[in-house]
């Protein structure tokens, strides 16, 4: 068997599940249609638990039909983007909601990006409408963007009453300082409040024809394979297969219309949007919706709700494993915890199975792929591994340098094809060029990342492709040094990149975080000389820079390229 064919012969199917199937049909309809028809079923039933405000269907199907009216009688026409700029909320979900149900497209802005990165999100997408957190919203005006309508709305609109100096209280910290304009100023520079429009508005939306299979309906930002933000163009298909392949992988697990999901993970990110938000709502689930990861809250939560689902991302299991409040949760009743957005260490697999006697089930997924490509299966997960494609997803390993496919076990390039791929970035022909190739008579995503396949068909993830170091002419793996020094009992957090030197290309460069009783305790050459037991000469660090926090992404995860942008600054 040639190494293409090693790929395409699914060696995988063998460890599904008994009732996954190999291939899916995936229905033709749209978003909104699927939200609609789990409303008919489960209208009176709890759609999202907000701080003990229970929403149910019917009311958040309500609420999102007279928002998308507004839309039409703004103007906004199928296929108009429009912005959300929010923390995770019930607007969040009741607009999101609304806007594809006026063929809209929804791009969401990260809470926490700064006013030049919210102005390149609003120019690059050509967002014409904006649904802002109000105290957000002088970050707006910092952007000097031009839309036609800017929308505010607050964080306690939907809280309970007695629950309203959460703003003033938790958000206060996040946020301090920060103000939202009265209603003087609103009326002054032309805003909007989204209760006004919901209250004006009959929930009698326009009827617009959507072709799932060509239509847009979001247009999330991602650093993409080159690292600058871009648009993947993801179509309404694109999110039906992409919960419909997840849930027939692992929905066995789960009960149509029966089951609790504690979401805590950021909406306006792929992961807590499509495998949390719109997979819950699909599928008539109850969500527990938290707009800050509170963790004594939302552990509060899984035990006082019953959660039949728990998502997180690899350090927030490494915290969780150290928390002793964590062990007041029966994690064994839970049916799925969840693990996405990075790999998982091997202590901190250990370390959680230790205090939880439960497993963490890992995943992996990008922007690109509407979140979910691979996924363990839980009657056989393997350790070490993101696991496994799901259906009508095919992957393989090619040449990093080329389009060569590699023999099963070594390391190379991944590549993804199936439904749940996107249609390209938007506005960048050059980038599509790079990253949609066809090979084989398929179209396939260059995902950047680098990765083996083993024998059983299990993908075991080592790097970003834009990670890899190049040491007097040695590859080394920055993951594969991150956990080592992970190993060292001192050691907090790390983040290992390359820099640059003309003599052997490039030096090895470690960040690292001390546990607090280690810190002034433990020297560089400490670590260093720990490192030559562990590693192969070329991969031991050269330079060792002690930090008391490292920069994260969105998610939670040491973020290399903030940490690569010091380096070449400096």
């Amino acid at each position: 068997m040639d190494a293409m064919q090693a790929y395409l012969s699914k060696p995988w199917l063998e460890h599904y599940p008994e009732t996954a199937p190999h291939t899916l049909e995936i229905p033709n309809v749209s978003v909104p249609e699927l939200f609609n028809e789990v409303t008919e079923k489960y209208g009176k039933k709890t759609a999202v638990n907000f701080y003990g405000r229970n929403i149910s269907y019917k009311e958040l199907k309500d609420q999102a039909d007279r928002f998308a009216t507004a839309l039409d009688q703004m103007g906004v026409k199928k296929g108009d983007r429009v912005a959300l700029y929010l923390l995770n909320c019930p607007q969040f979900i009741i607009c999101y909601m609304g806007i594809l149900t006026v063929g809209a497209v929804v791009t969401p802005v990260s809470p926490v990006y700064s006013s030049s990165e919210v102005r390149h999100q609003i120019t690059d997408s050509g967002a014409k409408v904006l649904v802002c957190q109000d105290f957000l919203y002088n970050n707006v005006v910092q952007a000097e963007v031009e839309l036609e309508h800017v929308i505010l709305t607050g964080i306690n609109e939907y809280l309970p009453r007695l629950k309203k100096l959460f703003t003033k209280g938790i958000l206060g910290k996040a946020y301090g300082g920060v103000e939202a304009p009265d209603a003087a100023a609103m009326k002054s520079q032309g805003l909007i409040s989204l209760q006004t429009l919901l209250k004006e508005n009959q929930p009698n939306p326009p009827k617009v024809e959507i072709d799932p299979r060509k239509d847009l309906a979001a247009l999330p930002y991602t650093g993409g394979t080159t690292g600058h933000p871009k648009a993947a163009m993801i179509t309404h298909q694109t999110i039906v297969s992409c919960q419909a392949q997840a849930m027939e992988f692992w929905g066995h697990l789960l009960d149509e219309g029966n089951e609790t999901i504690i979401a805590f993970l950021p909406l306006f990110h792929i992961y807590g949007q499509v495998v949390i938000m719109l997979t819950g709502l699909v599928h008539g689930f109850n969500l527990v919706l938290f707009t800050t990861p509170d963790m004594d809250k939302i552990l509060n939560a899984v035990d006082q709700y019953q959660a039949s689902a728990f998502y997180g991302v690899p350090t927030l299991f490494e915290y969780l494993k150290e928390y002793d409040k964590t062990s007041r949760v029966n994690w064994k009743k839970l049916k799925l915890v969840v693990c996405g957005a990075d790999t998982l260490h091997d202590t901190t697999v250990e370390g959680w199975e230790r205090r939880t006697g439960s497993h963490i089930i890992e995943g992996y997924g990008m922007t690109e792929t509407a979140a979910a490509s691979h996924a363990n299966p839980p009657h056989r997960p393997k350790q070490g591994s993101f696991g496994i494609p799901l259906p009508n997803i095919t992957a393989a390993i090619i040449d990093v340098d080329g389009d060569e496919f590699m023999p099963v076990g070594e390391v190379g390039e991944m590549i993804l094809s199936g439904p749940s791929i996107m249609e390209g970035y938007w506005q960048r022909p050059e980038d599509n060029k790079e990253t949609m190739i066809e090979l084989g008579g398929m179209t396939w995503l260059r995902t950047g990342d680098l990765v083996s396949m083993d024998e059983e068909g299990y993908f075991h993830f080592f790097d970003r492709k834009r990670d890899l170091i190049k040491h007097k002419g040695y590859s080394v793996f920055a993951k594969h040094v991150e956990e080592v020094l992970y190993d060292h009992p001192q050691v907090k957090a790390a983040g290992v990149v390359g820099v640059p030197n003309p003599k052997v290309g490039q030096l090895i460069k470690a960040y690292v975080v001390l546990q607090a009783e280690a810190r002034g305790k433990i020297s560089e050459e400490e670590i260093i000389e720990y490192c030559k037991t562990k590693l192969a000469h070329y991969k031991v660090p050269q330079i060792i820079e002690f930090r008391g926090e490292l920069p994260k992404t969105d998610v939670g995860k040491v973020s290399r390229r903030e940490l690569r942008e010091e380096v070449e600054e400096a």
